[in-house]
């Protein structure tokens, strides 16, 4: 794994490599992206040992300075869009059928969650304007660009709380998640904005309110689709954005479900790394830039995803993040499994 660097992670575009022959192609082979993310990756993670060892101190500081690890990563913006326009010229082709629109429609819910928003998470992260540009420009191709303010300024701060939207409870179904999650995410992302303009002394709704410049940028980028490319395919757009902000939210379920910080006096416990899930996995690691050891992530947030790290204080995940999407959508397993590992971990931890 650590001999492998920087090419490990070149392993993120066989997705858009699978996409385009979607793309290209008609009948069940254009659900070959869907395939690789939920059949073929959870098989390999059967077979590969979970990895918890680090980086020296040496080597971080080598991955660091090397450039090409960013220059991956913002790789992924133009990437996101060339593809978007592939898959809307596609979905022009007249007489699609209904297999094939959906195997189309899925890779490009894919390529919204895995390459857009995942990637717009990282960078979102990041100090400079530009990146920080670059991860709102990937959101808007999942329409959640509310994502960048909510994430960053609300669920780090109140991450494992019943403050925060986007940590599952003890006991709550993906289900039941998705919809608590997207709606009071996007309204905490409104009352973030106005608290922060409020402290400024601005009007809430004034014109530096960036959730307004959100909905505008979204709503107008939905136009051009349409003007472009008409309402069928607008629809099949908007269908594949969903599909993508829905994998971020099982993506958050599984990340924090069942954890919780405890109050000292008025205020929650500093964010430690037993208030996420950690998964070591490799394949998953590999395809997802790291975003499996997330517990490293909270701990420091500004860590870039070449260094994090395994936490032993972590709870670790029984797979990689695929297989544990997979667990999740079938509610009555996800907690025969999960709520006997927090048990587990909650006697050992104490």
């Amino acid at each position: 794994m650590k001999q492998l660097g920087l090419l490990r992670y070149l392993s993120v575009f066989t997705l858009p490599a699978l996409a385009y022959i979607s793309f290209t192609s008609e009948g069940w082979i254009t659900f070959l992206p869907l395939v690789e993310a939920f059949a073929l990756i959870p098989l390999l993670e059967l077979f590969f040992k979970p990895n918890p060892a680090n980086f020296s101190e040496e080597e971080e500081k080598s991955r660091l300075k090397n450039w090409f690890y960013d220059l991956l990563i913002y790789l992924v913006v133009p990437v996101q869009f060339i593809w978007l326009w592939l898959f809307l010229e596609s979905m022009t082709q007249p007489n699609i059928d209904l297999i094939t629109t959906i195997g189309r429609v899925s890779a490009m819910g894919l390529l919204c969650g895995v390459m857009g928003i995942n990637v717009a998470h990282e960078l979102g992260h990041r100090k400079k304007k530009y990146e920080q540009f670059m991860a709102k420009m990937l959101l808007m191709t999942s329409l959640y660009m509310h994502f960048f303010i909510e994430h960053n300024r609300g669920h780090h701060k109140n991450v494992s709380t019943d403050e925060d939207p986007s940590s599952a409870r003890f006991g709550e179904s993906l289900y039941s998640f998705w919809i608590r999650s997207v709606s009071q995410a996007y309204l905490s992302a409104w009352h973030l904005e106005f608290e922060r303009l409020n402290k400024k002394g601005f009007w809430k709704l004034s014109w530096r309110n960036e959730m307004l410049h959100f909905q505008i940028v979204q709503g107008l980028f939905v136009l051009l689709v349409y003007l472009v490319f008409g309402w069928a395919v607008t629809g099949y757009f908007v269908l594949a954005a969903i599909i993508g902000f829905l994998l971020l939210e099982t993506v958050n379920y599984i990340e924090h479900y069942g954890l919780s910080r405890d109050k000292q006096g008025a205020r929650y416990e500093r964010v430690m790394p037993q208030h996420s899930w950690n998964s070591d996995h490799v394949v998953g690691r590999m395809m997802l830039f790291e975003l499996s050891r997330h517990s490293d992530h909270h701990y420091i947030a500004s860590r870039k995803y070449q260094v994090l790290r395994h936490m032993d204080d972590s709870p670790q995940m029984p797979t990689g993040y695929p297989g544990m999407m997979l667990l999740a959508v079938v509610p009555p397993l996800w907690f025969k499994v999960m709520n006997s590992k927090i048990n587990i971990f909650k006697k050992t931890f104490s």
